[in-house]
């Protein structure tokens, strides 16, 4: 029996209408219009791409957003007066830095920059130190994306055996503290795996939820879930493919044909969890404009 195809596409575009609506109310009732501002530097065309994308979810949402594109040249000190400058505009309620930064800039210093009340990334360590303690915060955009997914799709985490494939601190580490948190839509038993152990299959065999996120594609095999398991797949990798149009495909950390024989429910990709990122990077800024999170 086939797996069920998890739609991040319909679920994000639902939460994307949420947050319109919700903007409208806010700019009715207070005239404060959400803000977000990007800040690319270099020429690198995947950070361009979702810097577009970004932006054209901004125009959907009827946010204020502004776009700084520097030189990859530009000194660490020359971005830490920018973030400075968005941090005090009162205009701008989101900054975002589009990773990954020039080498010569460290990038650390660079997320502290940022006001935490205007993370919407959830990279600060102000934000990383209420999730971990399960305090309301602005939370990275992708794992929250995630449990948004298991919540919507009726997959709730609660009681189950969630393994996490990965341990970056973009997904793997934050999606760990999001879902074992005692509250709604949490409350799981959460394992991390990683490629420092000798057989992952050993901890992938046991999820009753198994989220991958290692970035090597068709890493996980139908071989290694165990049967009815939910699936994320949150990978996004490229793959040279002579048919397609552009010499390439785009494919998950999961081998999907496999996986989908197996699982009970899976997220394809593209698809799946990539639209939630940019959903809940709206959600975060509108959050934000609303003032709500930090009383």
């Amino acid at each position: 029996m086939a797996a069920t195809i998890i739609d991040g596409k319909k679920i994000a575009d639902d939460i994307r209408q949420e947050v319109r609506r919700e903007t409208d109310e806010l700019k009715a009732s207070s005239g404060i219009l959400p803000g977000l501002a990007f800040i690319l530097v270099g020429e690198d065309p995947a950070s361009q791409a979702y810097v577009r994308m970004k932006g054209k979810a901004c125009e959907e949402m009827g946010f204020y957003s502004v776009t700084e594109k520097l030189p990859a040249d530009t000194t660490e000190e020359f971005l830490l007066r920018l973030i400075r400058r968005f941090n005090m505009d009162p205009r701008i309620h989101g900054i975002l830095v589009q990773l990954p930064l020039p080498k010569h800039i460290r990038e650390d210093q660079i997320l502290s920059a940022v006001d935490y009340r205007k993370d919407v990334d959830g990279f600060h360590p102000v934000n990383v130190g209420r999730l971990v303690v399960g305090q309301d915060c602005l939370k990275p955009c992708t794992p929250a994306g995630i449990q948004e997914l298991l919540v919507r799709s009726g997959h709730d985490p609660s009681g189950k055996h969630v393994v996490v494939v990965g341990r970056s601190n973009i997904v793997g580490k934050p999606v760990m503290n999001i879902l074992l948190q005692k509250q709604k839509g949490a409350n799981a038993v959460v394992t991390i795996a990683h490629t420092g152990a000798p057989d992952i299959s050993i901890f992938t065999r046991q999820a009753d939820i198994l989220i991958a996120a290692i970035g090597k594609p068709g890493a996980i095999t139908g071989a290694m879930i165990r049967t009815g398991a939910v699936v994320i797949d949150v990978g996004i990798n490229r793959v040279d493919d002579p048919t397609a149009k552009n010499g390439y495909r785009l494919v998950g950390d999961v081998d999907f044909v496999s996986a989908s024989t197996v699982a009970g429910a899976i997220t394809p990709v593209p698809g799946g969890v990539g639209p939630m990122t940019i959903a809940l990077l709206m959600k975060n800024t509108l959050r934000a404009a609303q003032g709500t999170i930090y009383l």
